[in-house]
């Protein structure tokens, strides 16, 4: 929420890339808000979690599009850095702020029809076969084509355009090297992209694959409920605090890192004290 305020109030922060921030952070609110949904119906009843419910479908299914509106935003965001690097030299292409409302408004139609497809019928409710251990009424060839496909995604594009970008700057900082000329903001500028692209894989890997490992399980288990209980639903709520907390280190490592954001965020802080004691006086 402060990352969203800070960005929507300070107008020289409305550039393409703090308008797929602030999308990011939506998106990380729209997250943590579903899955306190679904951990009330988890502490007020329990077995509607386990053993499946109507009551289910529409939690699961908002979750499901919060974390793939994540997933495809922290893309989005690589992409962008990759195409404001290798594109700086140039001037046929630049990322404008209709690229990124495009992006951004693609981006949630493609999480709401992928994760409202269990609502439109793609689920197990009347039927027992193929049904979700972990996660049901969910059908299991239903996580499977959504797990798979999107942890490919989510690893392999930043995979790609994060060393592109180390790749473009050293090379940059040889030429200039070559030249005789100060490669100082080159070398800096590489030591932050390989520092911020290690700690999104860090935060990525340890927040999604933990849930992928349980999609492979559920697609392979063939116990029924009542023997897995409780340590696999533990290891499943254990899923769902990862990729909760990964909402809050993405604000940290996208956003408040930045020194500008800090800045603007203390000015409208110091501001409305401002206002305050102007008010009470």
């Amino acid at each position: 929420c402060t990352v969203i305020f800070t960005r929507m109030v300070t107008k020289d922060l409305h550039k393409p890339i703090s308008i797929l921030f602030c999308n990011l952070a939506f998106s990380d609110l729209f997250t943590s808000f579903s899955g306190f949904w679904i951990a009330m119906l988890f502490i007020t009843n329990p077995d509607i979690t386990i053993f499946g419910s109507k009551d289910m479908l529409a939690p699961y299914s908002l979750y499901t599009v919060s974390i793939l509106s994540t997933i495809y935003n922290l893309v989005s965001i690589g992409i962008e850095r990759y195409l404001a690097v290798a594109e700086s030299m140039r001037t046929r292409f630049r990322v404008a702020r209709c690229h990124s409302i495009a992006i951004v408004l693609i981006n949630w139609v493609l999480a709401f029809f992928l994760g409202c497809l269990p609502l439109m019928g793609w689920n197990c409710l009347h039927r027992e076969e193929n049904l979700s251990v972990l996660y049901s009424p969910f059908c299991v060839d239903y996580l499977i084509f959504i797990a798979v496909p999107n942890v490919v995604v989510a690893f392999i594009i930043p995979l790609f355009t994060y060393l592109r970008i180390i790749i473009i700057l050293r090379k940059r900082k040889l030429r200039m090297k070559a030249c005789g000329q100060a490669t100082g903001t080159y070398k800096s500028a590489e030591i932050q992209v390989a520092r911020t692209s290690i700690f999104i894989w860090l935060l990525a890997l340890i927040s999604y694959a933990p849930f992928f490992a349980g999609v492979i399980f559920d697609a392979t288990n063939r116990r029924c409920r009542i023997d897995l209980y409780p340590g696999v639903y533990i290891f499943r709520n254990f899923t769902a605090m990862l990729i909760t907390m990964n909402c809050l280190g993405n604000p940290m490592i996208y956003t408040l890192k930045v020194k500008i954001l800090g800045a603007k965020f203390k000015a409208l802080k110091c501001l409305f004290t401002s206002r305050v004691q102007a008010c009470t006086i």
